[in-house]
């Protein structure tokens, strides 16, 4: 009985030590965002646990399997991993499916909201916040503007795999 209570326990212990190493690249996205922030008077946002491995997973996916494809956005999941497959689309008709991943993929009890970046070479940090901070939508997100003035970050999470760079955001501290 300890071995099969050990094997259960190794996995998710892994999964979680993993998802917390940030590459060098992402923890350059990670300071960059936290830098602008403190440039508009902002504070710095915890990194989490549980939205690093949802954003290193989406990020993931997004390269390997497109499902940002046709009518799907880049907030789009396929149905090549362990989560509901879903198809976001222009008029945000699906976006309670992104906002669920981090409660469908960990221990986060909150809603997840995410940037996305695509460039057509290696995805970086600078080009990725270059990006967003051109875009009104997305740089509202980073800097708590707009509608996303009432939204107070509490945790945040980074994943950067090939051509795709991914933020997720959460109004709930993360307990891992």
């Amino acid at each position: 009985m300890k071995k099969l209570l050990f094997l259960l326990v190794v996995p998710f212990v892994m999964g979680s030590a993993i998802a917390q190493e940030l590459t060098q690249e992402e923890t350059n996205l990670y300071n960059l965002i936290m830098q602008y922030r403190a440039e508009k008077g902002l504070p710095s946002i915890p990194l989490s646990t549980s939205l690093t491995f949802v954003a290193k997973t989406h990020a993931k996916d997004l390269d390997q399997y497109q499902p940002d494809k046709g009518n799907c956005n880049m907030h789009s999941w396929s149905n090549k991993g362990p989560w509901t497959p879903c198809c976001y689309t222009r008029d945000h008709a699906k976006a309670k499916c992104m906002w669920d991943k981090p409660k469908e993929l960990t221990n986060y009890s909150g809603n997840g909201f995410e940037i996305a970046y695509w460039t057509s070479e290696t995805a970086n940090a600078r080009g990725a916040l270059a990006s967003w901070k051109k875009s009104a939508g997305h740089n509202s997100v980073i800097i708590n503007k707009g509608m996303w003035r009432s939204h107070p970050w509490q945790a945040v999470g980074i994943g950067i795999y090939g051509n795709y760079a991914v933020v997720w955001f959460g109004e709930v501290k993360d307990v891992e």
